[in-house]
């Protein structure tokens, strides 16, 4: 019995270290996409930002697709989880908070964007790598169908959420890299949008105007 509890607790201190290079395997990934095109980089690159050889990558990511999705993927997660204490604080929610949370996130963590707006335009992910990042998206539009919920949409809300999604990408589309303005003040004209968006939003569905999301 004994050794039997020596062996769990040594294949758990294994599975332990492997997630913890996972971990420092994603975070270089992250720091090199932040600053290079996603076509400009390459294993190398990441096995140097993260100390190791590249060869050892592979042990954990089949692929430098299969390690961007993994770091899109740990990044959409933080995000949920900012929505999920947002709408379960007990305070007031608004879509204009909402908008502002999502925008702001993802202004500042530029890498999940750039990366989110490549798997969007890009057809050439396997099966595996699209259901898991479908599965993100709807785990992001679920988050969206609470809000509308909350503030007393009734029924599906579903196309309300997806039209809600696109219309804040397009704000950081259209905007992120406006030319000649500076990064505050670029965030703050995407966060003025985003309350007209917002706005417009609440608007249709206050005034009973549901039947425009159909």
């Amino acid at each position: 019995m004994q050794a039997g509890k020596k062996k769990t607790a040594f294949a758990q201190l294994k599975e332990q270290e492997r997630e913890a290079r996972k971990n420092i395997i994603i975070d270089a990934a992250e720091n090199v996409f932040a600053a290079k095109p996603f076509n400009k980089v390459n294993m190398r690159d990441i096995a140097k930002e993260a100390g190791i050889s590249p060869a050892l990558i592979y042990r954990y990511f089949p692929d430098q697709q299969h390690l961007f999705v993994e770091a899109f993927l740990r990044g959409t997660k933080r995000l949920i989880d900012i929505y999920d204490d947002f709408l379960n604080s007990g305070d007031r929610v608004s879509i204009e908070d909402a908008a502002a949370l999502f925008v702001a996130y993802l202004s500042e963590h530029e890498q999940y964007f750039k990366m989110m707006t490549h798997f969007m335009l890009d057809g050439t992910l396997n099966i595996e790598l699209l259901d898991k990042l479908n599965s993100i998206e709807r785990s992001m539009l679920d988050q969206f169908d609470k809000l509308f919920k909350k503030i007393g949409v009734k029924g599906d809300t579903r196309m309300i959420s997806h039209t809600f999604f696109a219309a804040l990408n397009g704000i950081l589309i259209t905007f992120r890299q406006h030319p000649g303005r500076s990064r505050e003040e670029v965030q703050e004209h995407m966060r003025r949008i985003g309350n007209i968006v917002s706005k417009l939003f609440e608007h249709a569905i206050t005034q009973g105007d549901n039947e425009m999301f159909e």
